[in-house]
C-alpha cells in the first residue's frame, strides 16, 4: 500500500513544479499541499474503504482547481494548463471511477461526476461517464434523457442523441417523458438546423455543401417520432403533452394540425379534449381593427362566449365530474382574471357579471347533477365573497347545499357557516339554530371537534 501512494504522490511531482515555478503557489503551499495529498491517498488504499473519503479526496482537489484558476486570473497566467489543470482534472476523474466501481448503485455519486465533466468542459469523459452509468443503470429512464441531452447540447450530435433515445425505448417502450423528450430533440435539431440556413442564405453563402435534410428541417421525423409514441402510449393527456411540446415551435403548424384533428378522433370522449378545444377559442388572434380597448374587450367577451358554447357541447356528450370541473375552473379562471384587468374599465363590469351568472349557472347545473365534491361548494363561496356587493341570501343557499351533502362529517364547515353569520353581512342570531342543527347532524368524533372548535370560536380564541 504504501509503495502505490508513494508512486501516485511522485507521479504528482511535476505538477507541484510547475504550480511553484510559475508562482501560482508558494513552496511553503505545495508542501502543505503534499502532505494533505498524502494522506487523503492513504485513506483511499485502506483495507475498509470509506465513500466519504474518495468524495473529501474529490471536494479537495476540485477545491485546489478553484484556487488556481483565481489565481491565474489575478496575476494573468494562461499558460501550462495541459501540465496543470489537464493533470489534476484527470486525476478527480479517475478518482470518480475509482468510487463508481466500488458504489455502483450511488447514482447521487455518477451525477456528482457527470456536474464536473460539465462544469470543467471534459465532453470526451462526459460520454464515457454516461455510457458507465446507463449499463448499470439502464431502469431510469431520467439517465437515458439526461444522456440523450448531453449529446445534444454538449457534444452538438443529434445523431448520437437519437441513438440515445432509440437504446431508451427498447428498455422503456412505454415511458412517456422518454417519448416527450426525443419528440422534442427532433424539433430542436430541426430548429437549429433551419437558423443555420436562414443564416448561411442571409450571409448569402452557398448552402451547397452543407447538409439540411427536408424531411428533418420540416419536422417530418419529429412527426414519426410522434406516430409511434401514440401507437405505444394512448390516452389524450398525453397526446395534448406532444401538442405543447410541439407549439412551442413556429415551423410545426401542420403537425399541429395532425396532432389535433389525432385528439378528436381518437378522443373525443375525454373530457381534456373538450377542456383543450374550448380553451383555444381564446387563442384567436386580434386584428389590427381592435386595438381600442373597447374592441379588445368586445371581442374578448365573444370568445369567452364560444369558449362556453363549446364546454356545453362537451357537457351534451359528458355529462361527468370532470367534465364539469373543466367547465367551472375555466369560468373561475376567466372570472378572477377580469377583477384586475384595468385597461378594459369600459367593458370590465360586463364581463365580470357576465362570467359570474355563467359561473352560477354551472354550479347551478352541477348540483343538480350532484357530484359530491365540496371543492365546488366553497369555490361558489368564495367567488360570491369576492364580489363587489356579495350577497348573504347566496351565501347562506351555498352553505346549505353544502351541508347537505356534507353535514354529517364536515364540522369545519359548519363552523364556517357560523362565521359568515358572526360577520358584517350576516345575523349573529341565526348561530344559536345553526350550532343546534350542527349538533344533530354531526356524527362521530366530529361533533367532539366542533363542540371544541364552537367554544374557542365563543371564547375568542380563534
Amino acid at each position: 500500500m504504501a509503495e502505490i501512494v508513494q508512486q501516485r504522490i511522485e507521479n504528482r511531482i511535476p505538477e507541484w513544479e510547475q504550480l511553484e515555478r510559475v508562482g501560482l503557489f508558494t513552496k511553503k503551499e505545495i508542501k502543505s499541499m503534499l502532505k494533505r495529498a498524502t494522506a487523503l491517498e492513504y485513506k483511499l488504499h485502506r483495507l475498509i474503504i470509506s465513500k466519504v473519503d474518495f468524495i473529501a479526496y474529490i471536494q479537495y482537489e476540485i477545491n485546489v482547481l478553484e484556487l488556481i484558476k483565481k489565481r491565474r486570473s489575478r496575476i494573468g497566467y494562461t499558460f501550462k494548463k495541459e501540465e496543470i489543470e489537464f493533470s489534476i482534472i484527470s486525476r478527480i476523474n479517475n478518482i470518480f471511477k475509482r468510487a463508481t466501481t466500488k458504489w455502483k448503485n450511488d447514482l447521487q455519486l455518477w451525477l456528482s461526476h457527470v456536474a464536473f465533466c460539465k462544469k470543467w468542459n471534459t465532453k470526451g469523459q462526459l460520454s464515457k461517464v454516461f455510457s458507465s452509468m446507463l449499463a448499470i443503470h439502464p431502469e431510469k429512464p431520467a439517465v437515458w434523457i439526461m444522456a440523450a441531452k448531453s449529446e445534444m447540447e454538449d457534444r452538438n450530435s443529434p445523431e448520437s442523441a437519437r441513438q440515445l433515445f432509440l437504446r431508451a425505448l427498447r428498455f422503456h417502450p412505454e415511458s412517456q417523458k422518454v417519448y416527450q423528450e426525443y419528440f422534442r430533440m427532433e424539433l430542436l435539431h430541426a430548429e437549429k438546423l433551419r437558423k443555420e440556413q436562414k443564416e448561411l442564405e442571409k450571409a448569402e453563402i452557398d448552402v451547397g455543401e452543407y447538409e439540411f435534410p427536408l424531411e428533418i428541417m420540416s419536422g417530418k421525423l419529429a412527426e414519426v417520432v410522434y406516430r409511434d409514441a401514440t401507437t405505444k402510449i394512448q390516452g389524450a393527456d398525453f397526446i395534448l403533452s406532444l401538442l405543447n411540446i410541439a407549439a412551442i415551435f413556429d415551423f410545426t403548424k401542420e403537425l399541429q394540425a395532425t396532432i389535433i384533428q389525432d385528439l378528436q378522433g381518437k378522443y373525443a370522449d375525454h373530457e381534456v379534449t373538450w377542456d383543450f378545444m374550448a380553451r383555444r377559442e381564446l387563442d384567436a388572434a386580434v386584428g389590427e381593427e381592435l386595438q381600442s380597448a373597447k374592441g379588445r374587450a368586445s371581442d374578448i367577451a365573444r370568445r369567452e362566449e364560444r369558449c362556453c358554447q363549446v364546454y356545453e357541447e362537451g357537457l351534451n356528450m359528458l355529462n361527468t365530474e370532470a367534465m364539469w370541473t373543466c367547465y367551472v375552473s375555466f369560468c373561475l379562471e376567466r372570472f378572477k382574471r377580469k377583477t384586475n384587468v384595468h385597461e378594459l374599465k369600459e367593458k370590465s363590469n360586463h364581463l365580470i357579471k357576465y362570467i359570474y351568472f355563467k359561473i352560477v349557472h354551472v354550479f347551478l347545473s352541477l348540483h343538480e347533477s350532484r357530484p359530491f365534491s365540496k371543492a365546488f361548494f366553497t369555490r361558489m363561496i368564495q367567488i360570491e365573497k369576492e364580489q363587489e356587493t356579495p350577497k348573504m341570501t347566496n351565501l347562506r343557499d351555498f352553505y346549505e347545499r353544502a351541508l347537505s351533502e356534507f353535514g354529517s362529517t364536515d364540522d369545519d364547515l359548519w363552523l364556517e357557516y357560523i362565521r359568515e353569520e358572526l360577520g358584517p353581512r350576516g345575523q349573529p342570531e341565526n348561530c344559536g339554530r345553526i350550532h343546534w342543527r350542527a349538533m344533530k347532524i354531526l356524527e362521530g368524533e366530529s361533533v367532539e371537534r366542533f363542540i371544541t372548535q364552537y367554544t374557542l370560536l365563543q371564547t375568542g380564541h380563534i
